[in-house]
């Protein structure tokens, strides 16, 4: 049986159940008992401990080299993913040694992602946690370690958790919430039982989940290839080439032209006066799109006159991140930053759908870090006297159009196959959450499972 089959309420239940006295808990087996967390603790240290706060750690305090120090993301699902984690002085450590972690403790994000958790083992002792962070520390032979963090992390526990989270602007938790958290406790057997079973159907689920994502990877790498060779080589693999002189192109079609970009495109300057026509904003995944359909939690100017106005049909770069891909042609009328430079054709002959597939190639983005003025990558601009200069294929009107219907019918069929995948993915972890609740909740008794 694969885990898709499996549910977790098709596995047995306990043999005997009683009410918990907790509401979002509901009934639990007969031989469990419910606890508040502040219980398991001893005569000389709390189970709940937070970060740092205010001036005790600054990101200039940051190094390279150094102590670890845990942030909310660098917190998976039950893991801590240590690249981009900062690093302190071993000074700054040892004066913060209140705050580090040891085998056996649990870090729980404590605001905005509430609720991210993952078990500290052999290899992060020492490691500091933040002000973002809780520290649960358990040494009580009345609760195994491997349980608590599955349990800490259910589904269940979490949702009463963002229930009784705090604060103003943003949520967030302290620590009574969590040692007055009501936990359900099964015999540290059973516990065993659970975090045994639990770590190996977690590991099976997330071994899928990693090979359908390797899947949509492999799947866009083909879409990538598929793009870049149909808008520089074209789609007749019979066509005499010849080489264009350009390293970024290489050989094309010989009846293709080469022109400089400012041979097709003028740069155009129109501002808004009002301020009132739809925002659109360019990024190197979705092109040219509107601000309102996009996640975006950047700073917006009070008002938006004086925004360059952009047509349908137009070029936008995106000038910051055109080393990146950030490019693409408007789909409707609207305004962009100011920092953007809008482009437009000089004629009505080429196609945009073409230049919008070859501006989005890796090759292209190669060809303009190139042409982009900075030191640094990340500060590169593509300004229009830079832009103008480079050279783009121009291969016949007709030509352009079929190359569009072409990839579009081709890539169409992979971007069915990714949604599939995805929508895969969403249900393996729709049903790792389930299992990993309703088995530490006693919905279902995986002690036969486990052995």
């Amino acid at each position: 049986m694969t885990v898709t089959e499996k549910r977790p309420m098709k596995l047995a239940a306990y043999p005997q159940y009683k009410p918990s006295g907790v509401e979002w808990l509901g009934e639990i087996p007969g031989h469990w008992k419910v606890i508040r967390v502040k219980t398991l603790e001893g005569n000389t240290s709390r189970v709940v401990q937070t970060g740092p706060f205010g001036a005790q750690l600054h990101a200039s305090d940051y190094v390279d080299e150094g102590i670890p120090l845990i942030l909310i993301r660098n917190v998976g699902e039950m893991r801590l993913d240590e690249s981009n984690m900062p690093r302190v002085e071993l000074e700054d450590a040892e004066r913060l040694s209140m705050y580090r972690v040891e085998p056996g403790d649990i870090v729980f994000s404590r605001v905005g992602s509430i609720g991210r958790i993952a078990p500290i083992t052999e290899r992060e002792r020492g490691w500091l946690i933040s002000g973002q962070m809780l520290r649960l520390r358990v040494r009580n032979p009345a609760l195994d370690s491997r349980f608590a963090a599955y349990a800490f992390g259910s589904s269940s526990v979490l949702t009463f958790v963002e229930l009784q989270s705090v604060g103003s602007t943003r949520e967030s938790i302290n620590t009574d919430i969590l040692r007055n958290l009501p936990l359900p406790l099964p015999p540290v057997d059973d516990q065993h039982a659970i975090a045994v079973f639990l770590d190996r159907e977690t590991q099976r689920i997330d071994s899928l989940v990693a090979k359908k994502e390797r899947q949509i990877e492999l799947l866009q790498e083909k879409r990538a290839a598929l793009i870049s060779h149909a808008v520089t080589k074209g789609l007749d693999p019979n066509v005499p080439m010849n080489d264009s002189g350009i390293q970024w192109l290489g050989a094309i079609p010989n009846h293709w032209d080469v022109y400089r970009a400012k041979v097709l495109f003028r740069e155009v300057n129109d501002r808004s006066t009002t301020g009132d026509e739809e925002l659109l904003t360019v990024s190197h995944i979705t092109g040219v799109t509107p601000r309102a359909e996009k996640d975006v939690n950047m700073f917006l100017a009070e008002s938006l006159e004086d925004y360059k106005r952009c047509d349908p049909g137009d070029l936008v770069i995106n000038t910051m991140w055109a080393w990146m891909g950030a490019m693409g042609f408007a789909s409707r009328a609207g305004i962009v930053s100011p920092s953007y430079n809008v482009y437009r054709f000089r004629n009505n002959a080429p196609e945009p759908r073409f230049y919008d597939y070859l501006f989005r190639t890796g090759r292209f983005a190669a060809e303009v870090r190139c042409h982009s003025q900075g030191i640094w990558t990340s500060r590169l601009r593509l300004y229009p006297e830079e832009f103008f200069e480079i050279r783009l294929p121009c291969p016949p009107p007709g030509e352009q159009r079929s190359i569009v219907a072409a990839i579009q019918n081709e890539t169409g069929s992979y971007d069915v196959l990714q949604a599939r995948i995805e929508r895969s993915i969403e249900k393996l972890r729709e049903y790792r959450v389930a299992l990993i609740s309703a088995a530490v909740t006693g919905k279902i008794d995986v002690r036969e499972e486990a052995a």
